[in-house]
């Protein structure tokens, strides 16, 4: 029976795995653990100007609203201010949920 314990316990004690912020449903929030685009001209660009927006690790992030069709674009709320992002924008954000 202690086994059994031991091993629910060890499951509610891991820390969950960071999810892209993309993925995430209106509601969700969580701290942002990394920014991490694709590593192309292209990435690098969306890279630096999620961190000029104040999307950095440790930021507290909440999903605001989801457009209509499709679910996109996204409203997210970064510390004190309120972004519009497209999901695979935000696919580059990775987020610890609370």
């Amino acid at each position: 029976m202690s086994d059994v314990h031991s091993k629910i316990s060890a499951i509610i004690a891991k820390p969950s795995s960071p999810c892209p912020l993309g993925m995430l449903r209106c509601g969700d929030s969580g701290y942002i653990q990394a920014v991490r685009a694709a590593a192309t001209l292209e990435g690098n660009e969306l890279e630096r100007r999620l961190l000029e927006m104040g999307f950095i690790e440790g930021a507290h992030v909440e999903l605001l609203h989801e457009g209509f069709i499709g679910r996109d674009p996204i409203a997210v709320r970064v510390n004190q201010t309120t972004v519009a992002l497209r999901r695979s924008e935000a696919n580059a954000v990775l987020v610890n949920l609370l």
